[in-house]
């Protein structure tokens, strides 16, 4: 059992919800700030962002089974390697997607969550197939992630406000495209070759690079534009944060280079594992501490 369990949680990349997780914390934060926080709206977000992004990434492995097996690169993992049946992943992908649903239910009296719980796991379901038909499959990837902070605003608040978490999932979407595009780098040629669809396939790793760039600076510019239109206002912590945010994207692209992939992994993992969590404990502290924000914890 305990084998079965860490195959499931090494196929879904369980330790990659860091990616999304604090940014629908910091959306979360933001909303709490003017609401009032609960536990229970805490409870609520936690499991639908895993049970989501475990869906989510289930369905990938199931619907991209067969290119895995195709590519050098992918085909140790779980389902093209056996180590995972077909049957098992099913049943696993709809055990999530029933939870995720289910948990919506904690944030009632607020219906929002439950009326949009199954178009939300449609579209980033969906994402899995967009690079066989285009190759912005990158920008459904963060259009995807952009959910996570808009959809813990409006677990909490509605949708009143929505332009600070909006600006916000902005920041998300670029952020995820542009890493998205530096990692799909690794699978241009492979990509070319099976008629699969991507920025790197498409204009080559070179001018992939050039997007990926021009996507991270779009991402600094949405954080810094949300601290002048924030509700509840952002201050000195936050700022600090987008400037750090700033110089990690700038050694991100340092680290990957036309003729040298070698270091995309790190570029992907380290680098933006440390941006999500890093911004959220940003805004954190610039809540609580600068602004004197006391949340009743009994609540």
């Amino acid at each position: 059992m305990g084998q079965t369990v860490r195959r499931f949680l090494e196929m879904i990349r369980f330790s990659h919800t860091v990616f999304a997780l604090p940014f629908a914390l910091a959306g979360a934060t933001l909303a709490w700030r003017v609401a009032g926080f609960r536990w229970l709206e805490l409870v609520g977000i936690l499991l639908c962002m895993v049970f989501a992004r475990s869906a989510a990434m289930a369905f990938n492995r199931l619907a991209d089974r067969r290119i895995d097996a195709a590519n050098p690169r992918t085909a140790g993992r779980h389902l093209p390697a056996g180590l995972l049946s077909v049957p098992a992943v099913t049943t696993f992908f709809v055990i999530c997607s029933a939870a995720f649903v289910a948990s919506t239910c904690l944030f009632l009296p607020n219906d929002w969550p439950l009326k949009l719980s199954v178009p939300v796991l449609v579209f980033i379901c969906c994402y899995s197939l967009t690079k066989r038909f285009t190759a912005l499959a990158h920008f459904w990837l963060g259009a995807s992630l952009l959910l996570a902070p808009l959809a813990a605003w409006i677990a909490i608040r509605g949708l009143d406000g929505l332009a600070t978490p909006g600006l916000l999932g902005l920041a998300v979407l670029f952020w995820v495209a542009g890493f998205d595009i530096l990692y799909a780098c690794q699978d241009a040629e492979f990509d070319r070759q099976s008629k699969l669809r991507s920025v790197p396939a498409a204009v080559g790793v070179a001018g992939a690079l050039r997007i990926a760039a021009v996507c991270h600076a779009v991402m600094v510019v949405a954080l810094a534009a949300l601290f002048f239109v924030a509700d509840p206002p952002l201050g000195a912590a936050y700022l600090a944060g987008v400037l750090a945010v700033a110089g990690l994207l700038v050694y991100e692209h340092r680290l990957v280079r036309p003729d040298d992939l070698s270091r995309v992994n790190a570029a992907f993992f380290t680098v933006n594992g440390v941006i999500s969590v890093g911004l959220f404990v940003l805004i954190l502290v610039d809540q609580i501490v600068l602004r004197g924000w006391r949340p009743a914890l009994g609540g």
